[in-house]
């Protein structure tokens, strides 16, 4: 009897650490053990990380954004779980960790505030989030802004600054704060 429970102790730890624990690194690539790759139309790291769930021979997966790997988002399916390498250029997780993005002080990843623009521009290629988040910090008018990842609207990132706060909403192209 003993053996008995105290394999179902073992097991139902098991479960219970397998669940909520495992999710997706934002800004980790995964290198290596590709088997397959697949454009992500959507541009939504949440169906490569289903792609992977419906694929029994997919262990871990990575998604590369719009104008990143290519000009189109990209899945990338594994037959193995390569290390994760911090990339801003990708979402990766092992099969059933499903898409979670971080919010990082007052930056809100995958949200967009659509709504309230009052000025937009065009940043250059290689422009970090950080050149939006201070444009909008140097404008007294600006509360809330939100940066566009390249390849969604347009080949090169854009920055819109908000003259309201309007309400988050899921969009994987965007990266969003609220300052004031």
């Amino acid at each position: 009897m003993r053996i008995l429970a105290a394999g179902l102790f073992l097991i139902c730890l098991v479960l219970a650490a397998g669940t909520g624990a495992v999710q997706a690194q934002t800004a980790f690539d995964r290198p290596g053990g590709d088997y397959t790759s697949l454009p992500i139309r959507s541009g939504d790291p949440a169906a490569c990380a289903a792609a992977c769930d419906r694929d029994k021979r997919c262990l871990a997966w990575t998604f590369s954004y719009p104008a990143t790997v290519g000009t189109a988002a990209v899945c990338w399916l594994k037959e193995e779980v390569p290390a994760p390498v911090a990339d801003a250029c990708c979402v990766s997780g092992i099969r059933g960790s499903g898409v979670i993005e971080p919010r990082v002080g007052v930056i809100e990843y995958s949200i967009d505030r659509t709504g309230g623009d009052y000025r937009n521009f065009e940043l250059p290629p290689a422009a970090p989030l950080a050149a939006c988040q201070a444009a909008c910090e140097a404008e007294g008018r600006c509360r809330a802004w939100t940066y566009v990842r390249p390849g969604y609207i347009g080949s090169a990132p854009r920055c819109f600054l908000k003259d309201r706060i309007k309400p988050p909403r899921r969009k994987p192209c965007c990266i969003s704060g609220v300052v004031r």
